[in-house]
């Protein structure tokens, strides 16, 4: 089954990109100035996409306590699977400040990556509860949390300079899980792979240089409420990314 969905965009001009800010603008913002492993992260207050820097500040005012920054990716760059959803939740990822962590989506995909054994620990919904994920790597598409988890094509493009950056930083990666198509599509990007010859399809699985693609509907509460996604349904196809990961 497909699922139709907005294209990235049909605007020719090139996204801003981080490195292309002058060294002191990226130091001054709180960005590293050199390359390697810090271009996988926005900084903390990452300017690259004003709609999203706006409701950044908004939200340091209406939950002082919350995480409030670009998400930073949850395992290590030795991982053989990663893991690439849409992006952090308001008062999920956003609030706890480690991808899929805090809400409903984040039971499921934590649950499931136990059940396979890509996990160990006690899953506590927060970032400290010490939960470890084996051979894993968790991010998103878009680090920042967006207006009504809804990015703009443009944000989605945007931030996609990070992702193709953690791509390229992880020297074991064996098989990408993408969740939903919007993160499907983001990821087919950076591997430079044509949509239209690699549509989104639940449990599909393309190959790009020794690199599995695979894809799964998103693991959110409203999937599994209307029956679109289903725990053995989401199961499936995390064994399948772990055997193509070779995990």
């Amino acid at each position: 089954m497909i699922v139709a969905g907005a294209e990235d965009s049909t605007s020719s001009s090139p996204p801003p990109t981080w490195e292309g800010r002058s060294a002191e603008a990226r130091a001054g913002e709180g960005g590293s100035v050199g390359g390697g492993i810090a271009r996988c992260q926005p900084p903390a207050d990452c300017p690259l996409c004003p709609r999203l820097l706006e409701l950044r500040h908004a939200n340091r005012k209406a939950f002082p306590g919350f995480f409030n920054q670009p998400v930073p990716s949850f395992g290590g760059f030795e991982a053989k699977l990663l893991i690439v959803g849409l992006a952090p939740g308001l008062k999920g990822a956003n609030r706890t400040g480690r991808p899929f962590t805090g809400d409903y989506a984040g039971e499921l995909l934590y649950g499931s990556l136990k059940r396979l054994g890509l996990a160990r620990g006690i899953y506590g919904a927060r970032a400290d509860d010490g939960f470890e994920l084996l051979g894993v790597r968790i991010s998103n598409a878009v680090r920042c949390v967006p207006p009504e988890n809804k990015p703009l094509p443009v944000e989605i493009r945007t931030c996609r300079q990070f992702l193709v950056a953690e791509i390229a930083a992880m020297p074991n990666l064996k098989a990408i899980l993408a969740l939903g198509q919007i993160s499907h599509d983001s990821v087919a990007s950076a591997l430079e792979l044509k949509k239209k010859e690699h549509p989104f399809a639940h449990g599909a699985r393309r190959e790009r240089k020794g690199l599995a693609l695979l894809a799964s509907y998103h693991c959110s509460r409203y999937n599994t409420n209307t029956g679109v996604l289903t725990e053995a349904m989401f199961d499936a196809v995390m064994a399948a990314a772990k055997e193509a990961a070779g995990l």
